[in-house]
């Protein structure tokens, strides 16, 4: 008789349609209506009334920015402890992840300057920028800058480098003071990180109704115009294969060869061993979904230790994000190239250096690369309006990257365990 009053709940579950097709729809949705209206009313007249769901979820996004940078790093950087086992294991943990994070940047900067997916491609933004705010600081003032004089003017401006950079500090000292006081601020800040993730969960089911809104005011501008559509069309595709090219490469050679290298395990059995919870990553867009698979497959079918698994897994999830590094690296620039600004070796070299920072403090979850897309953009004084052009091809570039970030967690576990001297099973 239970299972009989359970069935029409589960049904009723099964029916509600996933994320990313409400994303999907909306996307097509937004391309109807955008060319449909357009060919009755002018854009100018009808876009009011749709444009403002799309400011709005922009708007929501920029919002939770901050706090949730804030905790998520906090909380990563607090729960290493101090002991001087965790310091050793998180000192290789962080060296990881950064390398790796720092290596999937590069390769993104390199792909998209070869192939400049973004040159030439008439996408028709309606803000114009002549310079880089982030040129008009030397790469040194830029790292001095990161130092916040008045961490409150931080807060209120919204300067995310020096937000993290005292993220870090503060968590770092969390450790440091009376054991009550560490339980009171860590309680404090887990309280105040999951009223947080459950309103960017909020903000993220509003995705379908921003999308709609975000790509039928694009479309409505050129709909009269074939030639500009397809030249969006066009620019986005190559823009999708650079993004997909070079997570291949991070995902199919570099990690794979780490993991060959310093772990001295076959790569492919590792993935083959770990595909569950890569492929609940990929299918998800949430790593943070993926890691209680991650953690128990890392443990059941890698022989990763409890101690080892239970620390760099979920500190991976918070700041290990190759995928994201690399698709915000190459996003940035994109745009860039779409404004018709011809960036030097050191524009790119901070951008690489503020994407790997972004990727830091990007949480687990689905479309969190794109909240973090706004860090790197407003650094570099490029407008938001780019991400609007970006979400049309959104989903396809969040599943790929969301399966590079929970694979190369699991690569680090198997590799600083290897280095604590674990025997493992692959």
């Amino acid at each position: 008789m239970a299972e009989e009053t359970s069935t029409p709940v589960e049904k009723k579950a099964k029916r509600k349609l996933p994320l990313h097709w409400q994303i999907l729809i909306g996307i097509a949705l937004g391309i109807i209506v955008g060319i449909f209206l357009t060919k009755f009313v002018p854009h100018d007249k009808w876009s009011p009334y749709i444009k403002w769901a799309g400011d709005m979820f922009l708007n929501a996004l920029r919002m939770i920015v901050i706090p949730l940078v804030f905790c998520s790093i906090a909380l990563g950087v607090a729960g290493m402890g101090e002991s001087n086992s965790l310091g050793r294991i998180a000192g290789k943990t962080f060296a990881f992840y950064i390398f790796t994070t720092l290596i999937a940047a590069a390769i993104g900067l390199t792909m998209v300057n070869l192939v400049k997916p973004g040159v030439g491609a008439d996408l028709r933004l309606s803000e114009s920028v002549t310079e880089l705010a982030g040129a008009k600081v030397s790469f040194i003032g830029q790292i001095v800058g990161i130092v916040p004089s008045n961490i409150f003017q931080a807060l209120t401006t919204g300067n995310l480098l020096s937000i993290i950079f005292f993220a870090i500090f503060f968590g770092f000292f969390i450790n440091k003071v009376n054991e009550k006081y560490q339980t009171t601020i860590k309680d404090l800040l887990e309280s105040i990180n999951e009223v947080i993730m459950k309103m960017t969960f909020f903000i993220i089911k509003l995705a379908p109704y921003g999308v709609f809104a975000i790509v039928a005011n694009v479309v409505g501008k050129q709909a009269g115009d074939t030639k500009a559509l397809l030249s969006i069309a066009g620019s986005l595709g190559i823009f999708v294969l650079v993004v997909w090219g070079g997570l291949i490469l991070q995902g199919g050679v570099v990690l794979p060869l780490l993991v060959r290298i310093l772990a001295k395990v076959n790569p492919w059995r590792h993935i083959s061993k770990m595909s569950t919870s890569i492929l609940t990553a990929f299918s998800t867009c949430s790593s943070t979904a993926a890691l209680p698979i991650n953690i128990r497959d890392s443990q059941e079918k890698c022989g990763v230790s409890s101690k080892i698994a239970s620390f760099t897994l979920p500190l991976g999830c918070t700041i290990n994000m190759n995928g994201t590094a690399l698709y915000e690296c190459v996003t940035a620039i994109f745009i860039a190239q779409a404004y018709g600004i011809d960036l030097t070796l050191m524009q790119q070299i901070i951008i690489v250096f503020t994407s790997l920072l972004a990727a830091i403090g990007t949480a687990g979850i689905p479309m969190a690369g794109m909240v973090m897309l706004t860090i790197v953009l407003n650094v570099v004084g490029l407008p938001l309006e780019g991400i609007g052009l970006v979400l049309a091809v959104e989903q396809l570039c969040d599943m790929p990257r969301t399966m590079i970030n929970s694979y190369g967690d699991s690569c680090g576990a198997v590799i600083i365990a290897k280095s604590e001297g674990e025997k493992l099973t692959i």
